[in-house]
C-alpha cells in the first residue's frame, strides 16, 4: 500500500512539474488603455517587457518578434531582471536584436533590476555596454525627453528599490515639465513618491507571484506592496496609474503556477 501511495505521489509530482513547466511557455499578451489629458488628440503605443531572467525563459527571440510584430509599436520599455550571470550576456543580444526589427519610433529604454546587479564590476559594465550597443537606452536614476507633435514625453528611469539603487530626486533632477513616463523594476517606488509627479509607471519584479498557489506567501518579504495584495496588473496609488508586470522569464526553477508569462501593450491618449 505504501509502495502504491509512494508511486502515486511520484506521478503526481512529475505531472505536476510538467504543467508548471508547460505554463511558461503560454504567454498572455495583455493590451492596457490610459488616458491622460496631456496627451489629448495624440497616442503613445508602449511594449513593455519585463523580467526576462534569461536563465530561465521559455520564449525564443523569434517567438518574441513574430508575437508583437503586427501591433504598432512607438516605444519598447525593458523595466530589469535580465540575467544573473556573465555567461548569459551573450543570450541578450538575439532578443535586443529581434525587439530592434520592430523599428521602434521612439527607441527602446530599459533599466536594471536587483538579479541585474548580482553581476559586479566590469560584469556589470559589459550587460549595459550589450544593450547600448544592441540600441537600448539604459538609465540609472536619470531622465531623457522627447516630443511628439510639440508635445514633451520624459521617460524617468528611477533605479532598482530593492537593492536600495534608487533616488527619486536624482532621477527628476531638472526635468521639464511634460508627461511622466517612470520605468522602474521595484514597484514598491511608488510609495516614495508621492511629492513627484508621473503620469504612468511602469514595473515587474513580483512575476505576479510565479508560484501563486494558494496565495504568493514567498512574496511577503518583497515590500509593502504585497502586503496591500497589490502584485500585478494595473492599480493606482495617490491617484495616479502604475502598472506591475508578471514578466517573460522566471527565476530559480523554470515553473509557472497560477501565474503567466506576460508581453504588454500600453495605449496611452
Amino acid at each position: 500500500m505504501l509502495y502504491l501511495l509512494g508511486f502515486l505521489f511520484c506521478l503526481f509530482c512529475i505531472y505536476f512539474f510538467y504543467r508548471a513547466h508547460k505554463n511558461t511557455k503560454d504567454v498572455v499578451l495583455n493590451n492596457v488603455k490610459v488616458s491622460h489629458s496631456k496627451l489629448a488628440e495624440k497616442q503613445l503605443n508602449i511594449l513593455h517587457l519585463s523580467d526576462l531572467h534569461l536563465e530561465n525563459i521559455s520564449v525564443s527571440p523569434e517567438d518574441l518578434f513574430q508575437t508583437v510584430s503586427n501591433q504598432p509599436i512607438d516605444l519598447i520599455a525593458i523595466t530589469g531582471d535580465f540575467l544573473d550571470r556573465k555567461r548569459s550576456i551573450p543570450k541578450l543580444v538575439p532578443y535586443l536584436s529581434a525587439l530592434s526589427r520592430l523599428n521602434p519610433r521612439f527607441g527602446m529604454y530599459a533599466v536594471f533590476g536587483n538579479h541585474d546587479y548580482y553581476l559586479k564590476n566590469e560584469n556589470f559594465k559589459l550587460l549595459k555596454q550589450t544593450l547600448e550597443a544592441n540600441g537600448c537606452i539604459t538609465l540609472q536614476n536619470q531622465h531623457v525627453s522627447f516630443k511628439i507633435d510639440g508635445e514633451l514625453i520624459n521617460i524617468i528611469g528611477i533605479d532598482d528599490h530593492h537593492s536600495h539603487r534608487s533616488d527619486v530626486k536624482e532621477s527628476y533632477r531638472n526635468l521639464k515639465d511634460g508627461y511622466n513616463l517612470v520605468l522602474t523594476h521595484d514597484p514598491n517606488v511608488v510609495l516614495k513618491m508621492k511629492n513627484y509627479p508621473y503620469d504612468y509607471l511602469l514595473s515587474g519584479h513580483f512575476h505576479g507571484g510565479q508560484i501563486h498557489w494558494p496565495k504568493p506567501y514567498h512574496l511577503l518579504k518583497m515590500g509593502n506592496l504585497v502586503r496591500m495584495n497589490i502584485v500585478k496588473g494595473l492599480h493606482y496609488h495617490d491617484g495616479k496609474p502604475f502598472y506591475i508586470s508578471e514578466g517573460l522569464g522566471q527565476t530559480g526553477i523554470n515553473i509557472r503556477v497560477g501565474s503567466r508569462p506576460e508581453i504588454t501593450f500600453h495605449q496611452i491618449s
